[in-house]
């Protein structure tokens, strides 16, 4: 039985995780669970899964989960210290991060320092600090397990393959609800509107990337990181069936796809029991109903969030950390209507112009740096409003 530790148990890749594990309930002992700010979900799995620790991230929260847990006697941490903590604590098998934004960077950290094993949702991570979290994780031999649905796929296709034989690697997109819309029309968009995933259900903020692209501009960085491919030989194909996940194509012209239905859970249960591939828990992928997969090129042009992403990885050092966190703070200010929709990459990429990047950072000056961009980001967003 693996001991697992599941880092944003109560948030949408969490809370499927823990689908996966009802699937499979003598598979898994989980020991340790975490949340933002939802107490009173993190109460309901607590009482249902019986962990040895909890942790909430907000400490004003503390006090309803004590009350709703008294009898219990399981250990409450709170606050960010009481989250890292958790992340840093050895006595597991796996770490599951599904943390959602930058928050999600520094307990993959922590717990790759621990020396566990991690299933990683929290792309944020490699995008803002993958070459201090991939060299620690060499160091200590640690495994990163994707849980992204493109980089999953991608893993799924590279099994038994040399990756020097690899000529690039395809990342999938559904093009976001926007895909069709006029350009001239995006500055008009409402939230509500950007929120309407074609394909996938989501939390806001990723479902917000899709919208914007930016997303897929996360997953090249953390590609990147993942399987060690220059960002010249990976590219994005847009495919708004979302069944092909993502493809590798090798250098004699052959391609391998791995396809499945726009489920997170059947990612979630190929990193937690990999290299198995456990009998089918959830609906079947029927292609003679789904009928057609079309493909097409991304409009860098109408979507500059993806060309954003590639200049950060020219750029390199602190740039993923910059737009990491310029984008987030973008995001949620367009979620609170401060900005408009086209204006998350124009933040973004003032951030990137103005703030100075530092080439080999490591990990404080990775954080000295999302704290400047944060000092710099919120400032512009209010010139805006």
């Amino acid at each position: 039985m693996r001991r697992l530790s599941i880092l944003g148990s109560t948030g949408s890749i969490g809370t499927n995780t823990l689908k996966v594990i009802d699937a499979n309930p003598d598979s898994f002992d989980i020991k340790y669970l975490t949340a933002g700010s939802n107490a009173k979900k993190l109460a309901q799995q607590t009482r249902k899964y019986q962990p040895d620790a909890i942790a909430i991230a907000d400490s004003q929260k503390a006090d309803l989960l004590s009350g709703e847990l008294s009898k219990l006697g399981v250990e409450i941490l709170t606050g960010r210290k009481g989250l890292l903590e958790i992340a840093g604590r050895s006595d597991v098998d796996l770490v599951v991060n599904s943390i959602v934004g930058p928050p999600g960077m520094e307990p993959t950290y922590r717990a790759v320092q621990a020396g566990n094993h991690i299933a990683l949702s929290n792309k944020e991570s490699l995008v803002m600090a993958g070459n201090v979290i991939i060299a620690e994780a060499r160091q200590r031999d640690v495994d990163i397990f994707p849980v992204d649905s493109e980089h999953n796929a991608i893993w799924q296709c590279l099994q038994g393959e040399e990756y020097g034989e690899v000529q690039k690697l395809i990342l999938t997109a559904s093009g976001g609800p926007f895909r069709n819309k006029p350009a001239q029309e995006l500055a008009r968009v409402t939230p509500r509107e950007a929120l309407d995933h074609p394909t996938w259900n989501m939390g806001k903020k990723i479902t917000i990337d899709s919208a914007t692209m930016m997303n897929k501009g996360f997953e090249l960085i953390e590609a990147h990181w993942l399987f060690g491919i220059s960002a010249e030989n990976i590219d994005v194909l847009v495919h708004p069936q979302s069944i092909i996940h993502s493809m590798v194509e090798f250098q004699d012209g052959s391609i391998k796809a791995q396809l499945g239905l726009p489920d997170m859970k059947l990612p979630i249960q190929y990193a937690l029991f990999f290299p198995e591939h456990r009998p089918v828990q959830w609906e079947n992928t029927n292609l003679a109903e789904i009928g057609q997969l079309t493909f097409e090129e991304p409009n860098y042009k109408k979507f500059p969030c993806l060309r954003l992403a590639k200049q950060a990885i020219k750029l390199g050092g602190t740039a993923g950390a910059i737009l990491n966190v310029a984008n987030d703070l973008a995001v949620h200010a367009f979620l609170n209507e401060d900005i408009k929709f086209t204006q998350i990459p124009e933040l973004v990429e003032k951030a990137l112009d103005r703030i100075p990047i530092i080439k080999k950072p490591d990990f404080e000056e990775i954080v000295e740096s999302q704290r400047e961009t944060e000092k710099i980001v919120n400032k512009l967003i209010k010139k805006r409003k």
